[in-house]
């Protein structure tokens, strides 16, 4: 696995930088000495000295080293470091909760509170890792947050600085002089024209290309439920519901624009940090292409497959709890009926939206809404209530916490606990909810049956001790395996269903 050391390595930073090698973009940030300012690897500019260039792994530690934010490559618009998505040690947890606003919601005691630790080992372990503390890191995502705000929407500046997690027009235009070197309105210099309100916007999300957006739309269209979701034309739509808002969003990748488009409608925008983060999560946009090509396509078994579909990603989720309840309902049936049972407590125990957007006309029902349902009538058995009831209760009380902020052993241990739970089902919500790459359901139908087609016959054990070489992107490989088989024109239907058997059942059908 690729470490901390890689980036602060300063013959690779600045190879790449002089090449302007899109592959690092969001990996680390160059600052020069001469000119104040930092910059992505890609930045336009003249290439400065090696002398005079300091590396850092985020904006944040080169805003505390004194240095402003280029206002020509817009670090504040690069992707997201894959470092820290391939963790789920503390570091990276916090990381993930600070991008989410939870520093400006709930403050560094909530934050150490929800990582249980206190507010000083905190720090102390943000400072070496990362170079910067909570309140640092909080306060340049706010910055970029903003700037993003103004320079692709007509939001007002008063409304940016708030929606942006900023707690007063002071703080923000301070922050704003102190990590862009001028004042907020100093960024807008032509008006943009309306686009529905100030509830409605606009933005573009950037990923390191190649990205294979067919193959993702196509996974997530098969599993589309009824009334809370759609993949139309290219274009992925939803009903979403966050903390302090719901609405309606729609993810359109853009080739040519190396982003993906995010048209959104919330009811406020208090939770539009989160909502980015939740989008670029679901369609993966902070991988790293080559990291994971580079391991897999040794395999003789996946390097077509590999060369095939290059920038594969993996779906995640952006509600956890919704993600398991599906999970749960693929248990022993095809997707078309996982579909199905879906859809019909969405029809049944879903919050009707207002205003019904073409399909989209509930939002999915909550953990709390399901623990205290009557579940009795819409086509489950006894055993799938009994998990779906656990599973809600765990997630309403708030034991069980399905973000990426979880820890991955800690959730799979609450998980197994839970009645008609198994691997199979633990291993597709980490690897969906919680983004482990190494995730892998060794005891998955569809992933022998793609195996097979490929002229290979392995036992569960042989296929977990051969898929060691694939770590740690065994859920990429899997991903991989199953978009083989899904394309395969001569595909069993039966088994080309993700989750169309339940844990025991396939283990005990591949062992016989």
């Amino acid at each position: 696995m690729e470490t901390m050391q890689t980036y602060t390595d300063f013959d690779l930073c600045y190879k790449a930088l002089c090449s302007r090698d899109s592959r690092f973009d969001g990996r680390f940030f160059a600052a020069v000495t001469t000119t104040g300012i930092y910059c992505r690897p890609i930045c336009p500019a003249p290439t400065p000295y090696a002398k005079h260039v300091r590396f850092f792994t985020c904006a944040a530690a080169a805003e505390a080293a004194g240095f402003r934010a280029c206002r020509r490559c817009h670090p504040e618009a690069s992707p997201g470091s894959p470092e820290w998505n391939m963790r789920a040690d503390l570091v990276a947890r916090a990381l993930r909760l600070i991008a989410d606003g939870v520093v400006d919601t709930e403050g560094v005691s909530g934050l150490a509170q929800r990582l249980a630790v206190s507010e000083r080992h905190l720090h102390r372990e943000l400072m070496a890792e990362v170079g910067v503390g909570p309140l640092a890191l909080a306060r340049t995502r706010r910055a970029q947050t903003a700037r993003l705000l103004i320079d692709q929407t007509n939001l007002s500046l008063t409304t940016i600085a708030f929606t942006a997690g900023f707690a007063s027009i002071r703080q923000f235009n301070e922050t704003m002089q102190t990590a862009f070197g001028c004042a907020p309105s100093a960024f807008r210099r032509s008006a943009r024209p309306e686009k529905g309100g100030e509830g409605k916007l606009t933005l573009r999300l950037q990923y390191r290309p190649p990205f294979e957006a067919g193959t993702l739309l196509s996974y997530l269209g098969q599993r589309a439920v009824n009334g809370v979701e759609e993949v139309k034309d290219g274009c992925y739509r939803r009903t979403v519901i966050l903390p302090a808002s719901q609405g309606v969003i729609e993810l359109e990748p853009m080739k040519k624009a190396n982003a993906v488009q995010l048209r959104l409608q919330l009811t406020n925008l208090n939770d539009l940090s989160m909502l980015v983060q939740r989008c670029r999560q679901l369609f993966d946009l902070d991988m790293v292409p080559e990291m994971i090509s580079n391991i897999l396509a040794k395999d003789s078994l996946l390097t077509i497959l590999v060369a095939q579909k290059p920038g594969l990603r993996i779906p995640g989720a952006l509600d956890g709890f919704e993600l398991a309840v599906r999970a749960i309902l693929g248990q022993q049936i095809s997707v078309a009926g996982a579909r199905t049972l879906a859809g019909r407590l969405v029809a049944g125990l879903g919050v009707p939206l207002e205003q019904p957007q073409s399909s989209l006309t509930h939002f999915f029902p909550s953990a709390q809404v399901i623990a205290n349902a009557d579940l009795q009538g819409y086509g489950l058995t006894n055993s799938r209530i009994t998990a779906l009831k656990a599973l809600a209760s765990a997630v309403a009380a708030g034991d069980l916490v399905l973000d990426r902020s979880a820890d991955y052993e800690v959730t799979k241990e609450q998980l197994l606990k839970l009645p008609g739970i198994g691997p199979w089902t633990v291993a597709y919500i980490v690897m969906r909810v919680m983004g482990d790459p190494d995730a892998f359901p060794v005891t998955d139908l569809a992933l022998r049956r793609a195996l097979e087609h490929l002229g290979v016959n392995m036992s569960v054990r042989d296929l977990e001790a051969y898929a060691e070489a694939w770590r740690p992107w065994r859920a990429y490989a899997t991903h991989y395996l199953w978009a083989n088989l899904a394309a395969s024109p001569a595909r069993n239907k039966a088994g080309s269903q993700v989750n169309a058997v339940s844990d025991e059942k396939v283990l005990s059908g591949l062992l016989q």
